[in-house]
C-alpha cells in the first residue's frame, strides 16, 4: 500500500492546473473539507528556476503561497458538492517566510479550514521543510462555478 492518500493524477482529476503551475505532487492526510497535508518535491528542473535566481535558485514565495493554496483547493473540492468548481484568493493575511525553498527540498504543506460558509472562506496555511516551518500564512477564498463556453451549447445534427 502507498504511504499516501492521492496521487498527481488524482490531482489532476481534481485541479485545473497543469504544468507548469501545479505545485502538488501528492495529498498525504486528507479530510475533506476539513484539513489536507500535501507534498511538493522541489527539483532544479521547475520553470521557475531559470530567472529565480540564475545565481541562486530560490522557488519564489508567491508559489509557496500557491502550492499551499492547492492543497487547500484540493482539500475543498474533493467534497462531492464543490466538485468542478475553481477556487480563487479574495485576501492572503499574515503571510511570513521564515526561510527559503531550494531544489532538492520536499515543501510538506498542511491547511486547515478556519470558516467555510456558502462559497466563502478561510484556512490556515503552514509550509514545512525538514519539520521546520519555511512559510505561513492565512488565507481567504471563494468557490465559483467554472465559466461555461460556447462549445457547451453546440446543437446536435448531421453534416449539411
Amino acid at each position: 500500500m502507498a504511504n499516501y492518500l492521492y496521487d498527481v493524477e488524482y490531482l489532476k482529476s481534481i485541479l485545473p492546473h497543469r504544468f507548469p503551475m501545479l505545485l502538488v505532487d501528492r495529498i498525504l492526510e486528507m479530510d475533506p473539507g476539513k484539513r489536507a497535508v500535501g507534498l511538493k518535491n522541489i527539483t532544479i528542473n521547475e520553470d521557475y528556476f531559470n530567472g529565480h535566481f540564475p545565481q541562486k535558485a530560490v522557488m519564489p514565495g508567491v508559489l509557496l503561497l500557491e502550492a499551499m493554496a492547492q492543497v487547500g483547493a484540493v482539500m475543498l473540492l474533493a467534497l462531492p458538492e464543490q466538485k468542478g468548481k475553481l477556487t480563487f484568493f479574495t485576501a492572503i493575511n499574515n503571510a511570513k517566510f521564515r526561510k527559503v525553498v531550494v531544489p532538492g527540498d520536499t515543501l510538506i504543506s498542511e491547511v486547515t479550514v478556519l470558516r467555510f460558509r456558502g462559497r466563502n472562506g478561510k484556512v490556515s496555511c503552514v509550509g514545512k521543510v525538514d519539520g521546520e516551518v519555511v512559510v505561513e500564512a492565512e488565507m481567504m477564498f471563494a468557490l465559483i462555478d467554472p465559466p461555461v463556453s460556447d462549445t457547451d451549447n453546440t446543437e446536435e445534427g448531421g453534416e449539411e
